[in-house]
């Protein structure tokens, strides 16, 4: 199963969502059957390793954020099966990439996997303080944890 995580410039949310997403693997031996990634749906940090208040404060947790941003391009439609994204905007600019239905049933937004927050989108902490960043963790830990667990279920129908 393949899953990339897709933000604005893949520098706090996707990458944030990722790490957390490697760590659930890696905690449940669960590795050998996951691809994992993350990408912007902007340029402006290509190459840029995550933000460093979304690496300190994922380091708090114990996870290390070490993916470098990369531009989400309309090919990762056949490279993953799900594709993740943070909001409104980026479900926005990730679908108009594509024509085709089968693609756009693969995208699918964080927040609804984060069920016990009222947010409908995994809100974006650059501009904020150090609530923002642990908001996002708080969010995509509840929604990674519900996504692995559906990816899960549908792996073992198999």
């Amino acid at each position: 199963m393949k899953v990339v995580f897709v933000c604005l410039g893949n520098i706090c949310r996707s990458p944030a969502a990722e790490g957390v997403f490697l760590d659930l693997l890696v905690k449940k031996n669960l590795t050998d059957h996951y691809v994992v990634d993350s990408a912007g749906t902007g340029s402006w940090h290509v190459g840029e390793l995550p933000d460093a208040r979304m690496r300190e404060h994922a380091k708090k947790r114990g996870i290390d954020l070490k993916s470098r941003s990369r531009q989400f391009k309309p090919e990762d439609f056949d490279l993953f099966d799900y594709i993740v994204v943070m909001d409104k905007s980026n479900y926005q600019n990730v679908t108009a990439l594509t024509k085709k239905d089968e693609n756009i049933e693969k995208v699918v937004e964080m927040a609804s996997y984060a069920k016990s927050h009222d947010e409908n989108e995994v809100p974006d902490p650059y501009y904020g303080g150090d609530q923002g960043f642990e908001k996002v963790l708080d969010m995509v830990t509840e929604g990674c944890e519900e996504l692995l667990s559906e990816l899960e279920q549908k792996r073992n129908q198999r």
